[in-house]
């Protein structure tokens, strides 16, 4: 792997302050976000639709603490737009939105330096205040919205309904996930330098880390890797492409039941990953199963490193948490199964103890797992 310290200058106004939330174009985002909420442990957050005055869309948002993600869904069968997404791309994220400071600025910057705009600079207000946004199109059919939340203090975004409590979900064990750590973009061969190139240019992000088919491979695939990064390091995009072995890699595979370019994985940051995948586990989660052997080895080779797992290593092995690790610290990761029947987006749940990296080390053992996946699907 490498880790690029060159940020690059200053961008000398605007800044990107964090993810604002996630928009997914689903089939039906009532039952989207019913799955969510009971499995993954997100709570109801606010709703749009026909009896908001929403004559187009259904929305459902969900948050768990700093997690945001909207469920969207078309009232009109001649929607073509989110209609002709659902059927090239089954459910997935449509959306990825930046909050930021200074979003004239940021808008500008984009559109001077070739952005492809799709929605100029607009304001939506209610009686919280008021929330302005642009978009612009990044790669594949996948968009970026900038929001200007300066000037509200709702619980989400003007137009949406708060909803109350349910007494199901308040009886279910929290899923204790706080932050996205990073939303990963799979992309067609030899399209990763061009789309990395991209977030250098429009955005002002620089490269961050970045690994390649000779570091990441196993019998049968592999994978290129540069993930890029705001100025202040708090959005990370890893944008990642098939690289050639004996038989379709994971990468490649998404990139066909995706129809394209898109966001294959979010991962969430947690301070406790042990309680949180046994609760997770407990409220239905499925997740990728690692051979006894990866422990096995990993037990070996930290006998011989500085680095010391604070875990059980017993407990890690049953709840099959991977672990990777440097001299400075090591984080601790698990793979979900795919959200929906396309092999297409899936979740990371993540804790990092003083280390930025994500997961070099066990993308051999995630790549052996998900290929056992995939010959079960028949698609290795």
């Amino acid at each position: 792997m490498t880790t690029y310290t060159d940020k690059g200058a200053k961008p000398k106004s605007g800044k990107f302050l964090s993810f604002d939330h996630l928009t997914f174009y689903v089939g039906n985002a009532k039952q989207a976000a019913s799955y969510y909420t009971t499995r993954m442990g997100f709570e109801p957050l606010g709703y749009q639709g026909l009896e908001t005055g929403n004559r187009q869309f259904a929305k459902h948002a969900v948050r768990q603490n700093k997690i945001v993600f909207v469920f969207v869904s078309s009232y009109n069968p001649d929607d073509y737009e989110h209609g002709q997404h659902l059927m090239k791309h089954g459910d997935g994220v449509k959306d990825v939105a930046f909050e930021v400071e200074d979003i004239d600025a940021i808008f500008k910057m984009s559109k001077d330096r070739g952005a492809t705009v799709l929605r100029e600079l607009w304001e939506e207000s209610d009686e919280y205040g008021s929330v302005r946004f642009a978009t612009i199109k990044t790669y594949g059919d996948t968009t970026h919205t900038f929001v200007d939340r300066s000037k509200y203090r709702g619980a989400f975004l003007p137009g949406f309904k708060p909803l109350g409590k349910d007494v199901l979900l308040e009886k279910l064990p929290p899923a204790k996930l706080d932050f996205i750590d990073h939303v990963v973009g799979n992309q067609p061969d030899l399209q990763m330098e061009s789309v990395a190139a991209w977030y250098e240019r429009i955005l002002q992000f620089h490269r961050f880390w970045s690994v390649d088919d000779s570091q990441i491979h196993t019998e049968y695939s592999a994978l290129r890797s540069i993930v890029m990064a705001n100025y202040e390091e708090t959005v990370k995009m890893p944008i990642n492409e098939p690289a050639k072995g004996k038989k379709k890699s994971q990468i490649q595979e998404y990139v066909e039941y995706y129809g394209g370019a898109g966001v294959q994985h979010i991962a969430l940051n947690t301070k406790d990953i042990i309680t949180a995948i046994r609760n997770l586990r407990a409220r239905g989660m499925e997740f990728l199963t690692i051979p006894d052997s990866y422990y096995e080895i990993l037990t070996e080779n930290l006998k011989h490193s500085r680095t010391k797992i604070k875990e059980d290593m017993k407990v890690l092995k049953e709840l099959n948490i991977l672990i990777d690790y440097d001299e400075n610290g090591y984080l601790l990761q698990i793979f979900t199964k795919n959200m929906q029947d396309r092999p297409t987006v899936f979740l990371e749940v993540i804790q990092r103890h003083n280390h930025n990296g994500f997961g070099a080390g066990n993308f051999k053992s995630l790549f052996t797992a998900i290929e056992i996946e995939q010959a079960r699907r028949g698609n290795l």
